[in-house]
């Protein structure tokens, strides 16, 4: 089966959000949403989201899914404002719960703060499959960027998050807590491992030198072939290697804090404090 992929470009953060829908129907699912957000302000907008929307609805879809790629740090998730919108189901990876246990520390959430994946409306496991419509999906667990990314197969369509990015760009940084080279190094090449025709489509794109346009869309025989941190062949030494070199000269992400406080509660923000506003924390030395 070959689904038709909606991309959205969010040129603030350089995330990539999709629509995939069925070829024959109106099943539809979102994968990666953005919720534009002014640190300097402190105010978020919708208009990504809406954009999303508003396409949807001309389209005369039905959501089924809300999906999430990994917990991300560089942009706030708009999953509950697309769920209050055009319905749907939140999910997520089931190792959510390794994420929240460690960032429930690092912003010291406390109790009340749960750290079971409740927030979400499902948990997928490698191996798990849903459907979105007559469409089949499978799940792959991913990890290295983070503990709980997932690749999401949909028909011949592969939907691998921070994973990978363009062949000309490379892969991505594992130096956040609970990251790991030598887990991303397993992950790709299960990714890797589907059909060479297979159609990847990446969760940011940051235009590589040399390259004038924004891309989001390549092969598995491409990234085989022409990945410039992992193609023809290159062994886990060196690739771990690479990594962790390169990693340790990469600065945080700008929307690092809120966007951590946020997608490890499905998109919501911290629980009003006690004057009825809602505040983001800025640990110092944390992270």
């Amino acid at each position: 089966m070959t689904p038709y992929v909606k991309a959205f470009f969010d040129t603030a953060t350089n995330t990539v959000s999709y629509v995939v829908r069925e070829p024959e129907g109106r099943a539809c699912a979102i994968i990666d949403s953005v919720l534009d957000y002014d640190q300097a302000a402190g105010r978020t907008d919708t208009s990504s989201a809406d954009a999303i929307i508003t396409w949807v609805k001309d389209e005369g879809l039905q959501v089924a899914w809300i999906l999430e790629s990994h917990v991300h740090a560089d942009h706030l998730s708009a999953a509950p404002y697309l769920q209050i919108h055009l319905g749907g189901k939140i999910g997520i990876g089931h190792n959510i719960t390794v994420v929240q246990e460690t960032f429930g520390k690092v912003f010291n959430e406390g109790t009340a703060f749960q750290r079971d994946g409740s927030q979400f409306d499902a948990l997928f496991n490698d191996g798990d499959s849903f459907h979105i419509g007559q469409m089949r999906a499978d799940v792959l667990h991913t990890p290295g960027h983070t503990p709980a990314c997932l690749t999401y197969v949909i028909g011949d369509a592969a939907f691998v998050g921070d994973t990978l990015f363009m062949p000309d760009f490379g892969t991505a940084r594992c130096d956040f807590p609970g990251g790991s080279a030598e887990d991303l190094f397993a992950s790709i090449q299960k990714i890797l491992a589907l059909p060479e025709e297979t159609r990847i489509f990446v969760g940011h794109d940051y235009k590589a030198p040399g390259r004038d346009e924004f891309a989001w869309e390549t092969t598995v025989g491409e990234q085989r072939a022409l990945n410039v941190h992992i193609g023809a062949g290159r062994p886990m030494e060196d690739f771990v290697a690479m990594r962790q070199e390169r990693d340790a000269r990469l600065g945080m992400p700008r929307l690092i804090l809120p966007s951590l406080q946020t997608n490890m509660r499905a998109g919501h923000f911290p629980e009003p404090e006690d004057d009825g506003k809602r505040y983001f924390k800025v640990p110092i030395n944390q992270i």
